[in-house]
């Protein structure tokens, strides 16, 4: 099992910037495809963007491309989603994911992910 913790949300205006983290105490996600997912209030948990294991690959929504960018630390076994420009529309609770794939290919349904955290809220103000 893979805890994922998931930190840097809070609230900021239109075109502002946050960055989120997610870490697995006690557990590195090295090995692990890794993805961040939101679910506005009312709505389906959407892809928003993912990583292969090795880095090499990485994999947006049309909704962030452009705008957000995930990253992932090795040394500090950590990924990061940063958003710039953030809209009013980018509001949701924004999930980490983690997938036990080996392979270049992103997923971008929830159903391939093994391994979610608790969500952090990321609201934007017109």
């Amino acid at each position: 099992q893979v805890q994922l913790v998931e930190s840097g949300g809070g609230l900021v205006q239109a075109g502002g910037s946050l960055r989120l983290s997610c870490v697995a105490p006690g557990r590195t996600i090295s090995s692990y495809a890794m993805g961040w997912f939101r679910q506005a209030p009312g709505k389906g948990r959407e892809f928003a963007v993912g990583i292969d294991w090795s880095g090499g690959t990485t994999y947006y929504s049309d909704s962030v491309k452009g705008r957000f960018t995930m990253s992932r630390d090795r040394a500090k076994n950590t990924v990061f989603l940063q958003m710039n420009s953030l809209k009013p529309e980018d509001t949701a609770v924004y999930y980490c994911a983690a997938r036990s794939d080996r392979s270049r290919v992103v997923a971008t349904n929830t159903g391939e992910y093994d391994y979610w955290g608790q969500g952090t809220q990321v609201t934007v103000s017109s």
